[in-house]
């Protein structure tokens, strides 16, 4: 199976910032749509970000102002900037691709590829 490689969660003081990114294989994930989830103890995992192929970016209401998500095609990358953080935003933060934006920020159970999770822990 197909592997996403998370890297860059750590623990930060609220207000701080950390950037998080994921490897990925160029083929087939060059023409997916790229996204982050994220999941909080107790809760459901929801998207956080995406990324489409021609570069359009969907935040999630919440990190609005504050997180932004690129991709770059060349390294196989897809970084999560993250800003401001604040304690609501602790949580374990999963990479994601899938065949349509949709499909990702939608269609939870038909996502296939996922990569193995980054912790990030927000501290008051």
């Amino acid at each position: 199976e197909v592997q996403l490689v998370e890297s860059g969660g750590s623990s930060v003081q609220a207000g701080g910032s950390l950037r998080l990114s994921c490897l990925a294989p160029r083929y087939p994930f060059s023409t997916y749509c790229m996204g982050w989830f994220r999941q909080a103890p107790g809760k459901e995992r929801e998207w956080v970000a995406t990324v489409s192929v021609g570069t359009t970016i969907t935040l999630r209401e919440s990190v609005k102002g504050r997180f932004t998500i690129s991709r770059d095609i060349a390294k196989n990358t897809v970084d999560l900037q993250m800003n401001m953080l604040n304690l609501e935003d602790t949580a374990m933060y999963y990479c994601a691709a899938g065949p349509t934006c949709s499909v990702l920020r939608g269609r939870l159970s038909a996502i296939r590829h996922w990569g193995q999770g980054t912790q990030v822990t927000v501290s008051s």
